[in-house]
């Protein structure tokens, strides 16, 4: 990362790097080697980003996968401006999903999880029989849904707030190469 991004107004004070770009490039190695084992060998995978955050992590473990597969996203959000989480309101879902899809639904982070549970169950009342969760980083913390809920996760964080690699800071941030933390 160029020594100017630490330079610039609208850097965090006293963020700290927990993870480097070759942290996440060895994790999301890992993280796609064992998603990849779970496709049946003519499988074609279909491979879901979560917008906004999710869209890094997706491709970056897309470019890892090194089988057939489809991309595509959804945009749902449930806070609309708004502090705490309400009501799914789904921007836009994949036109392209049939029953037989292994659907990989990707996200930059399991905090909460109940956005990434509508997806999923979404996909399943379509029909849709094989769906694994993936995140680039789980959060520690014991709010939400079960740590263990989602199948697979690259990277583990504190219960700080973290940006970077499609998680952002005020907006901003999301493509860093490596994920920071604020100064808890």
């Amino acid at each position: 990362m160029p020594d100017s991004v630490h330079e610039n107004p609208r850097w965090p004070d006293g963020a700290e790097c927990l993870f480097s770009e070759q942290d996440v490039s060895r994790a999301l190695d890992a993280q796609a080697e064992r998603i990849g084992r779970l496709a049946a060998a003519d499988e074609v995978l279909s491979v879901i980003a979560l917008m906004k955050g999710g869209m890094y992590p997706a491709v970056e473990l897309s470019r890892r996968l090194g089988s057939a597969l489809r991309i595509d996203y959804v945009h749902a959000t449930r806070y609309r401006e708004a502090t705490s989480g309400g009501e799914i309101h789904w921007q836009h879902w994949p036109g392209e999903l049939s029953p037989g899809d292994h659907v990989v639904v990707v996200d930059d982070i399991f905090d909460e999880g109940y956005t990434m549970q509508a997806v999923v169950e979404r996909l399943e009342e379509q029909g849709v029989q094989r769906v694994t969760t993936a995140v680039l980083a789980r959060k520690q913390h014991d709010r939400g849904l079960d740590r263990d809920w989602v199948d697979d996760h690259a990277l583990e964080v504190p219960d700080r707030y973290v940006f970077g690699c499609g998680m952002d800071y005020q907006g901003l941030w999301r493509q860093l190469e490596g994920i920071w933390a604020l100064p808890s």
